[in-house]
């Protein structure tokens, strides 16, 4: 960014030409943040960076990448670290492929997992030390309901194994690192959201109103997220209104960890297969 915006904070949001990446660079313009967008479609891109900079007066650099693709990953990764000054990062771009497994093609399979599993740890990763530097920013993961969807079967949920999955690292991953990262001033938080009012349902051929479950606005959703942010939630579900329900799971969770460390396998499993 420029020295006449110094004094401003840099956010850089990923996925940004539509949908909740959109609407989180239209939210943090508004709160008097520079931005750094990126997002594959350049067309779009470069327009809402127009729209941006002409309706809040901020500053708001484009930069068009595939986050599949190793060299364009790496080349956001140098830009996070050359800014050195970042405040807040949103890793928010994905896409769904929802699909039973066995028809889902390999490739497609990777690109899921490059783009919702590893450019969410090597960004993280690239904005960590300038953040602990200064002792303050966030990090916000887009995560999913779907990360909870383990258990539950298909239909009514679509077919979603490794979708889900990159969504359940996301949230196991952001919790971890927020563990790590107590007390040094930087947050994190895992998003989940359910059903958005964007494009996303179109590019998976699902009607949302054939679903009958309400959906979210965007600027409803990143309303949340943040104010989440500030109430410290490390997992932010913004469509639940007893969190109590997230601390039961979380419960659940170390019930079974302290109570499955036993040094011989469970009565169950003893006497071998018959």
């Amino acid at each position: 960014m420029t020295s006449q915006t110094a004094s401003r904070p840099v956010a850089l949001v990923t996925g940004a030409s539509s949908g909740i990446g959109a609407a989180f660079a239209e939210r943090l313009a508004r709160d008097g943040y520079d931005l750094i967008i990126v997002a594959r479609r350049r067309e779009r891109l470069e327009a809402l960076a127009e729209r941006l900079r002409a309706e809040q007066g901020v500053a708001v650099d484009s930069l068009a990448a595939d986050l599949s693709r190793s060299g364009e990953l790496a080349a956001v990764e140098q830009r996070i670290i050359d800014e050195g000054a970042l405040a807040l990062l949103v890793n928010n771009a994905g896409f769904a492929a929802y699909m039973p497994f066995q028809e889902l093609d390999p490739d497609r399979a990777e690109e899921l997992i490059r783009v919702q599993v590893t450019a969410v740890t090597r960004l993280t990763r690239a904005a960590l030390p300038g953040m602990l530097a200064r002792g303050r920013g966030a990090i916000i993961n887009v995560s999913s309901r779907l990360a909870f969807s383990g258990p539950l079967s298909s239909p009514p949920l679509p077919k979603r194994a490794t979708y889900a999955a990159t969504k359940a690292f996301i949230n196991t991953f952001t919790q971890i690192l927020a563990d790590e990262l107590a007390g040094t001033g930087v947050q994190v938080q895992a998003l989940c959201p359910g059903l958005v009012t964007t494009e996303f349902h179109q590019s998976v051929q699902i009607d949302p109103a054939r679903l009958q479950i309400p959906m979210m606005q965007p600027a409803d959703l990143v309303e949340a997220s943040l104010a989440g942010l500030h109430l410290g939630e490390v997992i932010c579900v913004p469509g639940l209104d007893d969190p109590a329900r997230l601390e039961g799971l979380a419960a659940a969770q170390r019930e079974l960890l302290a109570h499955s460390g036993s040094a011989a396998p469970a009565e169950r499993y003893r006497g071998g297969v018959k």
